[in-house]
């Protein structure tokens, strides 16, 4: 299962990370981010160590959406020796984002 990282921990568990890092920005109320955290999760556990996966509630923790210009959610972001190497917005499938993560994180 995906965890949750906030405003305070990001450096440490994301661009600081040893390995990639798949973040889903996200909040409760946005439909499409409800039906993607199903996938989330699955992937969590399928890519567990290899991929962290995690999770950022944007209403909770607005200084690194920010950063980032998310604009729209859910937007995942692929890191990859703390740089953004793959950014999507909107609910994607399982199957693109388990390719993403093939070839951008581990590939």
């Amino acid at each position: 299962m995906a965890h949750a990282v906030t405003d305070a921990t990001f450096d440490a568990e994301v661009t600081q990370a040893s390995q990639p890092v798949l973040v889903d920005f996200w909040a409760p109320w946005c439909g499409p981010c409800r039906a993607l955290t199903p996938v989330v999760d699955e992937l969590a556990e399928e890519f567990k160590g290899q991929v962290s996966i995690v999770k950022m509630n944007v209403d909770e923790n607005p200084v690194t959406p920010g950063k980032f210009s998310i604009r729209a959610i859910p937007t995942l972001i692929l890191f990859k020796d703390g740089k953004v190497v793959e950014q999507v917005t909107g609910a994607i499938s399982k199957a693109h984002l388990k390719d993403l993560l093939n070839q951008k994180a581990l590939g």
